[in-house]
């Protein structure tokens, strides 16, 4: 099950590997007014995409106090789950953590450093692997998990629990066409943040394809740790 918040944040790179892996997705667009399933714990594994929204801005878009009262009921059962962006804040929120808007807003490839736990996870993928950004929001780490990356500018970037729940500040689902989609529909976030477009197009040729190799080695791993339902 995939949580997604805008048509064109979709799973990207992800989803043939979840597929090569046996799972069938199925999106809820909860944005839309698709109602969230009544046992948040049906589905082998939840997915958590990213969207334009923040988290705290519940009274701004009224699916985000659902959706985080799903997530947390998810999250209370140990059931799969992995967040990406938005997602990975929506997940920190449910368990208590808090989300606020960062110092920088950060678009385009930022190295990510494993932390020595994330070094022995899937994480460990994207050690020396450009990824790519595209936020403004940061959260503090929720009790019970594990830190597993940083960057200069943002000491969360990826947290576990056990081996059943990931979060990912960065977009490892991002491929080529969504990357231009992203920059035709947030030309003015983009620009209003100091980035050039152009020199965005040319990292993510220079700079894509080895992120989405990480990525696909990322998902597949941490898939086949999951415990056994």
């Amino acid at each position: 099950m995939v949580l997604r918040h805008e048509r064109i944040a979709h799973l990207g790179n992800l989803e043939p590997v979840l597929v090569a892996e046996g799972f069938d997705v199925q999106y809820v667009d909860v944005a839309e007014g698709d109602e969230l399933p009544p046992n948040a714990s049906s589905a082998d594994l939840l997915i958590v995409l990213g969207a334009s929204a923040g988290v705290y801005e519940g009274e701004r878009y009224p699916f985000i106090a659902a959706e985080l009262a799903f997530v947390r009921s998810r999250l209370d059962a140990k059931r799969p789950t992995l967040g990406v962006c938005f997602g990975s804040q929506v997940m920190a929120a449910s368990l208590g953590a808090v989300v606020a808007p960062g110092d920088t807003v950060q678009v385009g490839f930022r190295a990510v450093e494993p932390t020595d736990a994330g070094a022995s996870s899937a994480v460990r993928h994207f050690s020396g692997v450009p990824v790519l950004q595209w936020h403004g929001d940061t959260f503090t780490l929720p009790e019970g998990a594990t830190r597993l990356a940083g960057s200069g500018d943002y000491a969360n970037e990826a947290f576990g629990i056990g081996s059943w729940a990931m979060a990912v500040q960065f977009h490892p689902e991002i491929t080529a066409d969504m990357h231009e989609e992203w920059l035709e529909s947030d030309e003015e976030y983009v620009r209003g943040a100091g980035y050039d477009q152009a020199l965005l197009r040319d990292d993510f040729g220079r700079l894509g394809p080895d992120m989405r190799r990480a990525s696909e080695s990322f998902l597949t791993e941490w898939l086949r740790g999951l415990p056994a339902s």
